[in-house]
């Protein structure tokens, strides 16, 4: 984060002609990471970057292609980037990012101690504190709203272990932990303080531009794979459908776009909490609305970070519109863009969002017609693109990014399908017990024939490390507590 306030974004965007992004696709995911990590990290020597690449994409992943491609049918695919360690999308960059960090420290001789503040909506609390814990010289605090994510999430978290590692629920929803964050990492004051006792900050959430880095890699790597099988040609254009919160997933994908992956439409798959879809419709931008407790919790966002990268570039890099227009979001719960602008951000994205009720029943269609089994945020993304493809009757190939496995979301998934995934349980298997996910794991692994994600496995059985819970005015205070600093 720009200390002034604002989000990093690379200063020239490199673009890869038809034939480098061919290249991509004929070699394993690893050696796709290194070559596009390198047109950005100028600063790192190729070895140290394939040191780093190696390191974050081997045997922690449960698939060899580390992003494996699924034909749901003719036409659709489904990009699953949840095969690594904690069983979610955060893990293509949080598992890279960490080693990238340590060694950026090495080169620049960084004496203090990094502390990485997270706010989380599930997801990525996990993936940094597991990305993070026992790096030297640094620590991580995780931020995430008490109850308001899947008993396996807070489990993940809560189990975490590391002698530098740090969880905290926040009586609060997401929105809380990121502003109280974003409000550390904008207070200069602060900040110098920290300084003076020998601590620097950062963030692992996707406003800092080393999470977003590694998701593009993907996005670039599915289109150069799908070139290399011949499942589509040179040239030909592909949809993007991604069930996103911060618009950082989507965001990546833009990116790529602009890195020279021909994009026909990015689909924005939103839950209830439809901030997204209202602006992208409207071009008004209202964050001054209910929040909804969604069975899509990591989507449970009202305040996107990444549209403010997004929106600078499609302005034309206005700095100047950009710093109005989140002045106005602060002080006024929201912004307007012009109809030009608009206009020009639906040439490349179209916007909706899918309810819980059309999210169970998505999952629970598929299964019946595919026997395959989505979690509830990609279920989100299949039903806006059904819907997308009725309005539009666009047939163009389309990827849809599966951002979580199954397993994460149990109790959602179960209740989907437990109908006519039932037969061969036992009674008690088929009626679980109630609230208990852990049971539930082992009970839709034996409907739907999947093992268990390992990093789900006997999860229950782990001892809780991490037993902190405050108010959203206290997160600073909770800061200054594990820092062993006084309140300032």
């Amino acid at each position: 984060m720009v200390p002034a306030g604002g989000l990093f974004v690379p200063q020239d965007i490199p673009c890869l002609s038809p034939a480098e992004l061919q290249n991509l696709g004929k070699g394993t995911y690893q050696e796709a990471a290194e070559k596009v990590l390198g047109l950005f990290l100028e600063d790192f020597s190729p070895a140290e970057i394939a040191t780093c690449v190696q390191r974050a994409y081997g045997a922690n992943f449960d698939h060899q292609a580390i992003t494996p491609l699924h034909k749901l049918r003719d036409g659709l695919y489904v990009l699953e980037l949840w095969h690594g360690p904690t069983a979610a999308f955060k893990d293509l960059a949080l598992q890279l990012m960490p080693l990238l960090f340590a060694q950026a420290l090495k080169i620049l001789r960084v004496r203090q101690e990094i502390v990485i503040l997270v706010a989380t909506s599930g997801d990525t609390g996990k993936a940094a504190l597991e990305g993070f814990k026992d790096v030297p010289g640094m620590k991580i605090i995780c931020f995430y709203p008490y109850g308001g994510v899947s008993k396996v999430q807070e489990r993940q978290m809560l189990t975490t272990e590391g002698k530098n590692t740090f969880v905290v629920g926040v009586k609060g929803n997401f929105d809380d932990c990121q502003s109280a964050v974003k409000a550390i990492f904008g207070d200069e004051d602060y900040r110098a303080y920290l300084a003076e006792q020998g601590i620097a900050l950062s963030s692992a959430n996707s406003i800092n531009w080393g999470r977003l880095l590694p998701q593009i890699v993907y996005y670039l790597y599915t289109y150069a794979n799908l070139l290399v099988t011949a499942k589509i040609q040179p040239g030909e254009k592909i949809n993007f459908v991604v069930p996103t919160g911060n618009f950082g997933n989507i965001l990546a994908a833009w990116y790529a776009s602009r890195m020279g992956v021909p994009v026909h439409k990015l689909i924005c798959a939103s839950n209830e909490n439809k901030v997204l879809t209202d602006f992208f419709r409207s071009g008004e931008y209202e964050k001054n609305r209910p929040f909804i407790r969604t069975n899509s919790p990591s989507m449970d966002i009202l305040i996107s970070s990444n549209l403010e990268r997004f929106l600078f570039e499609m302005s034309g890099r206005r700095g100047d519109l950009i710093a109005d227009w989140m002045k106005e979001l602060q002080e006024q719960g929201r912004f307007a863009v012009g109809k030009s602008l608009r206009e020009q951000m639906g040439q490349i994205l179209w916007a909706g969002f899918a309810t819980e009720e059309d999210t169970l029943a998505t999952i629970k269609e598929t299964f019946a017609e595919s026997g395959y089994t989505l979690d509830t945020h990609t279920a989100v993304g299949l039903k806006v693109y059904q819907n997308y493809q009725a309005e539009t009757k666009d047939d163009t190939l389309t990827v849809l990014a599966a951002t979580a496995s199954p397993f994460k979301f149990t109790a959602s998934v179960w209740e989907a399908i437990k109908g006519q995934a039932a037969a061969g349980l036992t009674a008690v298997e088929a009626e679980g017990e109630a609230g208990d996910e852990f049971m539930l794991l082992r009970a839709l692994s034996k409907a739907v024939h999947l093992p268990v994600h390992p990093a789900l496995r006997d999860l229950e059985q782990k001892p809780v490390l991490h037993h902190r819970v405050c108010a959203t005015g206290e997160i600073r205070k909770e800061v200054a507590d594990i820092l062993g600093l006084p309140l300032s």
